[in-house]
């Protein structure tokens, strides 16, 4: 019997280091600011510490509830009645996962069959497509043009066909810094409401939206919502992306697809965190009421400080990134360009070709904002010297 180690094929052979990692590696040892991942570097709230530290001490340390502990369940469904005008019954249409992406996992998992079309947005995130792929899907994409990343709806309807399945939106949309509208959400209904597909709505950044309208969820549209499963961020919202709790809500049929996909997947999603949430929700919603503005403040500064730099800055309707146009500043191509960035000015960015399958001739990165003030302005002063 041989000896030697048996190497697996591949179920995903193009994959290798995402360039999340890949960037934060090298702002790491190039020692650049680094406003390339999406996470902030300054601390979430103090209560919601404290609360997370009160529930470990009480002992609130063995197995949570499968679909998330009661008060958190009850707690997104509240606040979702009050934002999007529908209340979701907490027992059966609100799921706690560890983090969005298990959520969006999940739920192709649980929709997505051998030979299914999936249709998604490109730019897209990375995560998407590997969990298409992993189900058997074929992913179907649409590019979206800048500078207002907007969907071509003649488009997306000529693209459906018998084996569409699902349908990936994501708004305010990462890595564009654009977000639907309610216009969009009614277009998007009347393209698919005579077939059967699904959609799968990536709303992370609803409470980091600068548009005039608001954040448009799918949740506040009653067809749209009766085949949608919503997913949103608690990491995003509070500061937090290290505790890597999310949540989904969705129709009960839809909603017990996907729990059978989580509970072999994470089960359940640390106790005292879920406790330390539901109490923050109902002790502190000033927080997330007050989000978009405290974005808003930090994307208005970090514009302005580059308003004398080479970069053009695209319009940011949400999120917490800013997309800039580096062409009168190189020739390179944007991955290119991203590393000489890092290594020659002391800043990392977000190449914006990673998230599309086909070609993306434009000269993008993107920049995150979720930064302390400092950090902002010393990143600026080196872009300015572009």
């Amino acid at each position: 019997m041989s000896t030697s180690a048996l190497i697996p094929d591949s179920k995903l052979p193009a994959l290798g280091t995402t360039i999340f990692t890949q960037m934060s590696a090298l702002a790491a040892q190039y020692q650049a600011i680094n406003l390339s991942q999406g996470f902030p570097d300054f601390d979430g709230p103090d209560y919601l510490k404290e609360r997370l530290a009160w529930h470990v001490n009480q002992g609130a340390n063995q197995y949570a509830p499968m679909t998330g502990v009661a008060p958190l369940r009850e707690a997104i469904a509240e606040k979702t009645a009050g934002l999007y005008g529908w209340l979701p019954d907490a027992a059966s249409e609100v799921t706690v996962t560890a983090g969005a992406t298990e959520a969006l996992f999940a739920a192709i998992s649980a929709l997505v069959r051998p030979g299914d079309e999936v249709v998604c947005f490109d730019p897209s995130y990375d995560s998407y497509a590997p969990a298409v792929t992993l189900s058997g899907g074929i992913l179907k994409r649409i590019a979206l043009q800048p500078p207002t990343f907007g969907v071509d709806w003649q488009q997306f309807a000529e693209l459906l066909s018998p084996r569409t399945r699902l349908v990936i939106l994501n708004t305010p949309h990462n890595p564009s810094a654009t977000a639907w509208q309610a216009e969009d959400m009614q277009q998007l209904w009347r393209a698919i409401s005579d077939h059967e597909i699904y959609v799968l709505s990536d709303e992370v950044y609803e409470h980091i939206c600068f548009a005039q309208g608001g954040h448009a969820s799918v949740l506040a549209h009653p067809q749209l919502r009766q085949r949608a499963i919503a997913v949103s961020s608690f990491g995003k919202t509070f500061h937090m992306t290290g505790w890597k709790v999310g949540y989904c809500v969705a129709p009960a049929a839809l909603s017990a697809e996907v729990r059978k996909v989580h509970q072999y997947l994470t089960f359940s999603v640390n106790t005292p965190a879920q406790l330390a949430l539901a109490d923050m929700l109902r002790s502190e919603p000033e927080h997330w009421q007050q989000l978009s503005a405290f974005y808003r403040a930090k994307r208005d500064r970090f514009v302005q400080a580059l308003s004398n730099s080479r970069l053009e800055i695209l319009p940011c309707e949400g999120t917490y990134f800013l997309l800039a146009d580096y062409s009168a500043v190189s020739d390179l191509d944007d991955v290119a360009f991203c590393h000489w960035l890092t290594e020659h000015v002391g800043v990392a960015a977000i190449p914006l070709s990673v998230f599309c399958a086909d070609p993306f001739p434009h000269k993008l990165i993107r920049l995150c904002f979720a930064k302390q003030d400092a950090t902002l302005d010393a990143a600026a002063e080196r872009l300015c010297r572009l």
